[in-house]
Parts: C-alpha cells; sequence; structure tokens
C-alpha cells in the first residue's frame, strides 16, 4: 500500500520521516511526513483511500497532526475534508486562487468516480514564502502557479527533501490544459521557485517515482537547463496530471 523511503545506512538520521501511498485511480502519490522527534505527522495531498492512509500513520506510531493540501485538483484534495473530520487536524493550504478548485470537487468527484469527495474551507491559506512547523520541523512554502493558479509546495530545508504536487515530475512536468493553467508561469516556478532550492534536494512528485532537482535539471525535457536555453523554450500541455 505505501512507497516507503528510508536513508542509506551511512546517512545521518534525520528530523524527517516520509512515506507515500498511492491513492485514487489516478495513482497520486499522497505523502505522510513526519517529525521523527515528536512522532508528529502531516499528510500531503490526501486525494482517497482516508481510512488506509490514517491506518498506517496508526500503525507507525504517528500522531496526525496536520493535513497539508498544494493545491485543489480532486486527486489531492478529494479527501481531505474526510481526513480533517476524522482525525481533528487543520487543513493548511493551498494559496486561496484555487478556491475555485476546491468548491467543485463534489461534482469533479461525481463525474471521475471519486463520489466521496468533499468541498472544505482550509484552516490556513498559504502565501509565497510562508513556514509551516510540524513537531520540532519547519517546512517552507512556496508558491508555484502553472499547473492551477493556487499551487504550492512544501521544502524541509534540513532533511533536503520537498513535496512539489503536480509541478514537477521525473521527465515531466505538470499539465498545463486546465482552467486557468499558465505553461509560461508553469516553467517559470520551477526555475525561479524549484532550482534555487539545490540540486541535492529530492523530491516526491504528484504522480510516478521520485527524483533529484539536479537529476531533472539535466535531463528533464521541459524545465532542464538545455530545454531553459532552447528559443523558443518547450511549452508543456498534458503532462501525467
Amino acid at each position: 500500500m505505501s512507497r516507503g523511503m528510508s536513508q542509506s545506512p551511512s546517512s545521518p538520521p534525520s528530523a524527517v520521516g516520509v512515506f507515500v501511498t498511492p491513492v485514487t485511480p489516478l495513482q497520486q502519490n499522497c505523502t505522510t511526513v513526519w517529525c521523527t522527534a515528536t512522532l508528529k505527522a502531516a499528510v500531503i495531498d490526501p486525494g482517497g483511500s482516508v481510512d488506509a492512509v490514517m491506518g498506517e500513520v496508526a500503525r507507525r506510531g504517528l500522531t496526525l497532526d496536520q493535513v497539508w493540501i498544494t493545491h485543489g485538483h480532486l486527486d489531492h484534495a478529494g479527501g481531505a475534508a474526510e481526513m480533517a473530520e476524522k482525525s481533528g487536524a487543520p487543513i493548511i493550504g493551498p494559496h486561496p486562487a484555487d478556491q475555485f478548485w476546491i468548491d467543485d470537487l463534489e461534482v469533479h468527484g461525481q463525474r471521475w468516480g471519486i463520489p466521496d469527495a468533499r468541498t472544505f474551507t482550509p484552516t490556513r491559506w498559504l502565501a509565497d514564502g510562508d513556514t509551516v512547523t510540524l513537531g520540532e520541523t519547519t517546512w517552507e512554502t512556496a508558491h508555484c502557479p502553472g499547473h492551477t493558479p493556487g499551487h504550492v509546495i512544501f521544502f524541509n530545508r534540513a532533511a533536503r527533501f520537498a513535496q512539489v504536487g503536480d509541478v514537477l515530475f521525473k521527465g515531466s512536468v505538470g499539465r498545463t490544459d486546465f482552467p486557468r493553467s499558465d505553461p509560461d508561469a508553469l516553467i517559470r516556478s520551477v526555475i525561479t521557485k524549484l532550482w534555487p532550492l539545490g540540486d541535492d534536494v529530492t523530491f516526491v512528485p504528484g504522480h510516478g517515482p521520485i527524483s533529484t532537482f539536479g537529476e531533472e535539471r539535466r535531463t528533464n525535457p521541459f524545465v532542464s537547463d538545455a530545454a531553459a536555453a532552447r528559443t523558443p523554450p518547450v511549452r508543456p500541455a498534458a503532462g501525467p496530471a
């Protein structure tokens, strides 16, 4: 049910733990992160399988403390209301520009066969540069529009780890054929918001395998350094999700 991430035996212990649970028919990477000192956990993008994710959190001896949302699409946010209701955890994010997506979660859920999806009002909206605290860890956020206008990412500087939703994938980028998507803004978000965080950052995308920012700068056909130097640049249209 879950894909775990672990360090090599030679690596120093991290203050952050991570496991990934693919959810919904779109196999969205619902990502649980936690503070290893306090065992307080945040679930990022619970698009579905709420009971299974919460069960795994409990099995690992963690306390579900917060629900974080990168953007308002159904496969990322459809289970947030249910998870918050069952756990009492606050919903944090995304940026308020995605309110229109959240307002239509129930309509999209009926259309795409995820009938339990429910709309919600976040406990806290996020803006570019905000931070969130989880136990003894601090996470930076960045507003990264393009896939959706209100997309945010979560970054832990000490662990060199990010959860980037549907901004960036291994070998691709997020789709920009949705209402209020913007392919040029998406490219700018990756180049100006993600790359400065460092090539050594490992990231979990919204779908598919993990990668590093350095690997994508070298090889990604849309946002590599070579792609950015092209005139005209390659403009994304339909990525994995």
